[in-house]
């Protein structure tokens, strides 16, 4: 019996294909997100953002996360977006949107970014948004 393995990308992305909510708008760069944080590990950057990189990544397949998708379903993914916006923007800091834009699967990536992080940072308490950072350790 022969079995195939899905990418984490293609699970979110099934994940949220359907979704017609109400954060429809930004929750749909989820998967973006994701796949830039796992393209920058093969990109020569400074060494001190692949912590954070990884608690990004990680924080995504975490099911017990600060609001879990298992309970809230696609508006669980705000924290995780908020955490890769908060994240990527770090390495831009460092690097570059250009740099961030020469490995995004899609064009305007610091839009992206800047709009996924305003919209969380409108949705998410200040407690929480603690409370996600605290969890990677940022």
């Amino acid at each position: 019996m022969e079995s195939t393995f899905k990418d984490f990308y293609d699970t979110l992305i099934e994940n949220l294909e359907t979704y017609t909510g109400e954060y429809e708008s930004f929750i749909d760069y989820g998967p973006t997100l994701f796949k830039v944080l796992c393209n920058l590990l093969n990109e020569d950057i400074d060494r001190s953002l692949k912590l954070p990189i990884c608690g990004a990544i990680a924080y995504y397949v975490t099911p017990e996360d600060i609001i879990p998708e298992q309970i809230y379903g696609p508006y669980g993914y705000i924290d995780d977006i908020y955490l890769s916006s908060y994240v990527l923007k770090i390495v831009a800091s460092k690097h570059g949107f250009e740099f961030i834009q020469n490995i995004a699967p899609v064009p305007d990536i610091e839009g992206i970014i800047l709009e996924c992080e305003s919209k969380s940072l409108e949705i998410l308490k200040d407690d929480e948004i603690k409370s996600i950072l605290d969890y990677i350790g940022l």
